[in-house]
């Protein structure tokens, strides 16, 4: 019986790995629109699909970003000033990319723009910490996906949302992990929808990777404005201690993050080319083998996980 069940999961393998190998036709006539792409993940997925053959738009923050992207790149990789927490600013790109891609329609859109600060306990930040991070993670995300959804559809191509294996887990303060379970759902109702027009929706779980999301100085320097910000009640309760366990903890999240950020553009790209894409990427053996894991245990072990590797505020009873 052991046999049986062993060869059954063999050849589910086998004939998953066949139907991922094959690939999308005439790649070099679809147009992919990213945001985020001055750094990080987007950037490099720019480059991937482009020496791919296909036709990248290029969304960036700032015109030093893409100046650079486009010194990297060939002439077929066009770039964009967008800002996702401006409408004005989605809807002029909606109609930059329209005026490109014409009757082909979008092939794939990727959300990639993402921000992780400010990141604290709940208690030090106010809402518009919490809104900072919203407008860019989960607000932007909504807006440029229904601004450009008609040209999707149109080209029955393919949505590729960014989340991350803190949508599945809040070990954290903030909103960065509520921003990811927020793209999380929208995206699989977005998946359910759309399917009836072949439309189909991916989303990317990276674990911890070497980023300016996980960057230790830039995490020092908002935990620090935070820290100076929050009441004299609130720096009695928690004490020096807990702010000093926060910093070191940043410094061993940069440490421990892989540099091979390729495992997550290399999920992306297939999410694009794939004739068959998964409805989700775990990018990363953290992700795969530990947080993916841990997000299934009953929710007190996960607690008491989460207690043994804390600091305790001052006055914890």
């Amino acid at each position: 019986m052991l046999l049986y069940l062993l060869a059954l999961v063999g050849l589910f393998y086998l004939m998953r790995w066949y139907r991922e190998r094959q690939v999308v036709s005439n790649l070099q006539d679809k147009y992919v629109f990213i945001t985020g792409c001055d750094s990080g993940f987007g950037n490099l997925l720019a480059r991937q699909l482009d020496m791919r053959g296909l036709r990248v738009l290029a969304a960036c923050v700032a015109e030093e970003g893409a100046e650079q992207l486009r010194k990297k790149t060939s002439g077929r990789l066009q770039t964009v000033i967008l800002d996702v927490t401006q409408t004005e600013s989605i809807a002029a790109a909606a109609q930059w990319v329209k005026e490109r891609v014409g009757d082909r329609g979008l092939w794939g859109l990727v959300n990639n723009a993402g921000i992780s600060l400010p990141t604290a306990p709940n208690e030090w930040l106010n809402k518009q910490d919490f809104m900072n991070i919203l407008n860019v993670n989960l607000l932007g995300v909504i807006e440029v996906t229904l601004s450009l959804l008609p040209l999707v559809r149109k080209a029955q191509g393919r949505v590729v949302n960014v989340a991350s294996i803190m949508g599945r887990l809040s070990l954290f303060g903030g909103g960065y992990c509520i921003s990811k379970y927020g793209v999380e759902a929208f995206s699989d109702s977005l998946r359910r929808e759309l399917s009836y027009f072949g439309v189909k929706v991916a989303i990317i779980e990276p674990g911890f990777f070497k980023t300016n999301v996980t960057s230790s100085e830039k995490f020092l320097q908002s935990i620090q404005k935070v820290w100076n910000q929050v009441s004299s009640e609130v720096k009695e309760i928690y004490g020096e201690s807990f702010l000093e366990f926060y910093q070191k903890s940043s410094k061993q999240v940069e440490q421990s993050s892989n540099a091979d950020v390729t495992l997550v553009t290399d999920c992306m790209e297939h999410a694009l080319t794939a004739c068959h894409p998964r409805t989700r990427y775990s990018a990363g053996w953290d992700a795969k083998l530990f947080y993916l894991p841990m997000s299934y245990m009953p929710t007190f072990l996960l607690d008491a996980f989460v207690y043994l590797r804390s600091s305790k505020p001052a006055k914890s009873l």
